[in-house]
């Protein structure tokens, strides 16, 4: 499994932008993935939800590191 760092790099390298790690987060969930609570969220809700128009972009990643289909 990826980690952050290497989703991040990997769309800058092919999207020219910096996901922001929460957006990485979103996007994991939407999908299914498993997930941990960090140690610094309040809250159930997303205060920052990934943007759709950025969502792709991040999808395609997973997919890259073979984490979705």
């Amino acid at each position: 499994m990826a980690t952050y760092k290497q989703i991040q790099a990997w769309v800058k390298q092919n999207y020219d932008f910096v996901p922001e790690t929460c957006w990485i987060a979103d996007v994991k969930s939407q999908a299914g993935l498993p997930m941990r609570t960090a140690p610094n969220r309040k809250g159930a809700k997303r205060v920052k939800p990934c943007p759709p128009e950025k969502a792709a972009y991040i999808r395609a990643a997973l997919r890259h590191f073979g984490m979705t289909k």
